[in-house]
């Protein structure tokens, strides 16, 4: 079973991608991040107009939620680093880059929207957060898997990460503005996974055991594109162990339905590579389910004995 070029998997699933635009224009709905923040809550900071300055007490959003806004925020900041990517990935001509440039104009207002909530509502400090924006923007965002079959593999599961992590962190912040707000934003992530989703289904019934292998090497070794961000590895824990993002997630409602959608385990056409593909991941999944149990084990107890010693 040969194996696609790069130029010629672009060519075979160019009529994919504009029907699956045709779609995307048909159930996206407009909207506008100004609809979304709280105007009136809003007051001067220290400087030029002589406000008050923030201190933390300004903020009403538990830690866990201000932590996970941020690494949220920070993430939807990359935006120029990943259109790049994506640009240079799928194009710029035809219905590629037809796409590419409409998922970025969808994309661009998230960052826009959380920044002007967290500002008007003196959730963060702006200070700090305009530091770790110009730090971690300053690093980037560089896609470390080539091709467009990994590419289209790890968006895929990253869109429907980020989707569950806004969700969650909405619900988390116990503010019903903030909640709203996340999800009109994990509504756009959503269908953002559906179009990559889909491409990759079509991809997987072009060449199965190529498109296999992008997905295990995709599976085994993913992380998320805020990583970058200064203390993520804290801050990712901090999310977890309050429930927002954590192994458990990952695998039961990142991993688990995307590959169910693309029955990987159903498939009778593998080569041998694309056999050894799979096994590699059934295996990777077996190893991440205990991790993510022991994870949630041991949150349990922590929680236990935090209960009894109150």
């Amino acid at each position: 079973m040969r194996e696609f070029s790069q130029t010629e998997l672009l060519l075979e699933l160019e009529p994919v991608v504009a029907g699956e635009l045709d779609r995307h224009h048909k159930v996206a709905k407009e909207w506008f991040p100004h609809e979304y923040v709280p105007w009136s809550e809003g007051r001067d900071y220290d400087g030029i107009f002589g406000g008050e300055a923030w201190v933390e007490t300004d903020s009403k959003l538990p830690e866990e939620a201000r932590i996970s806004l941020i690494v949220n925020l920070l993430t939807e900041d990359n935006l120029p680093s990943y259109h790049y990517e994506i640009a240079t990935a799928f194009g710029r001509d035809a219905a590629w880059g037809t796409w590419v440039h409409r998922w970025t104009a969808e994309e661009g207002r998230h960052g826009t929207a959380i920044r002007d909530y967290l500002t008007v509502t003196r959730a963060v400090d702006p200070v700090a957060l305009e530091r770790a924006r110009m730090l971690h923007m300053g690093e980037g965002f560089t896609n470390t898997y080539e091709g467009v079959l990994h590419s289209l593999a790890y968006v895929s599961f990253q869109e429907l990460a980020t989707r569950i992590s806004h969700r969650n962190t909405g619900k988390a912040s116990q503010d019903p503005n903030c909640e709203r707000l996340l999800a009109r934003i994990a509504a756009d992530e959503n269908l953002h996974m559906l179009f990559y989703r889909n491409l990759l289904n079509a991809a997987f019934q072009l060449t199965p055991s190529q498109t296999m292998r992008a997905v295990t090497d995709v599976v085994t070794t993913f992380q998320m594109p805020g990583t970058g961000i200064e203390g993520f590895t804290r801050k990712a824990m901090t999310i977890a162990n309050a429930g927002i993002y954590d192994l458990r997630l990952h695998l039961d409602d990142v991993l688990m339905p995307v590959l169910r959608q693309w029955a990987v385990f159903d498939m009778k056409d593998l080569d041998a590579e694309g056999e050894k593909a799979r096994e590699e991941l059934a295996e990777f999944l077996g190893r991440l389910e205990v991790s993510a149990s022991r994870f949630v084990e041991r949150r349990e107890a922590r929680r236990a004995r935090q209960a009894a010693g109150a």
